[in-house]
């Protein structure tokens, strides 16, 4: 009976193992292996000297990482707001569902309708205009990126934020209460602290695909914000250097892993996250 339940659990396992080596670990081992092959596809590690050394990519890191934090920042401070009040309410499930709509739709259909919005004769400069201020350059600059990408990142910060929430034992919060807390010490003492795994996988969420933007940089920045996204789409698509482009994308893979393992619950000996 039991090598029949090991069976089965093989058996299981066998699609995501296909799934998670195709996907996943190939795709990865492609990019580290391109990246130590230069135009002539000569084996070399002239890439990650280049990259190292050179002022212009050590920019580029320094940008990826400011932008990523600023929107990881920004729609850290409107989605836990959000998700606290949603997850007072009544009908709950239906405002998250509002939440949860603009996901549906097309990163390209956003991006294109946040232009229309910005443009000069855009909605956003008619109402400048009604109001006395008259047209700004509103599009192609730091503060419409970082806008429309925190729009975009948003969702995906609420979600966990809420679920976190979901999952808090009111019995504390009662607790806290019956215990003289006011309302901002009870959130600050005890809501806030039991739903920061929640934060962190807000954080991871946002902050990891935050890093790699480059569609938003074209479209919504007008190539003024230039990013390891950025960088990665000219290698391979314009100046055809796969090798220096997997070089950064490896960057990028090596910064997503630090930011999961800073932003991941440890645990102590007990198997309690701290």
């Amino acid at each position: 009976m039991m090598a029949l339940t090991k069976r089965r659990t093989w058996v299981y396992f066998i699609p995501y193992g296909l799934w998670l080596a195709l996907f996943v670990i190939a795709p990865v081992a492609l990019i580290i292996y391109q990246s130590f092959f230069d135009l002539g596809q000569h084996f070399t590690l002239t890439n990650y000297s280049t990259y190292f050394r050179s002022a212009t990519y050590l920019k580029m890191t320094l940008n990826s990482v400011w932008y990523a934090f600023l929107i990881t920042l920004f729609t850290g401070l409107i989605s836990y707001p959000t998700a606290y009040f949603i997850h007072q309410l009544k009908h709950r499930q239906f405002w998250l569902l509002l939440v949860i709509l603009p996901t549906w739709i097309n990163i390209l259909l956003k991006a294109y309708a946040f232009i229309g919005i910005f443009s000069q004769a855009g909605l956003a400069n008619q109402f400048l205009t009604f109001i006395g201020i008259g047209p700004q350059q509103i599009l192609f600059t730091n503060a419409s990126f970082i806008f429309v990408a925190t729009y975009i990142q948003i969702p995906f910060m609420i979600l966990p934020i809420y679920n976190a929430l979901d999952d808090l034992n009111p019995a504390f919060v009662n607790a806290s209460k019956d215990l003289g807390a006011s309302t901002w010490q009870t959130f600050r003492h005890v809501i806030f602290p039991l739903t920061l795994p929640g934060v962190k996988a807000g954080v991871q969420a946002v902050f990891i695909p935050s890093l790699s933007l480059f569609m938003l940089t074209r479209l919504i920045g007008g190539n003024k914000v230039i990013t390891l996204g950025t960088a990665i789409e000219e290698h391979f698509l314009t100046t055809m250097n796969w090798g220096m482009g997997s070089t950064i994308g490896v960057v990028l893979i090596v910064a997503m892993i630090v930011v999961m393992l800073l932003t991941g619950d440890q645990k102590t000996k007990g198997g309690t996250p701290r």
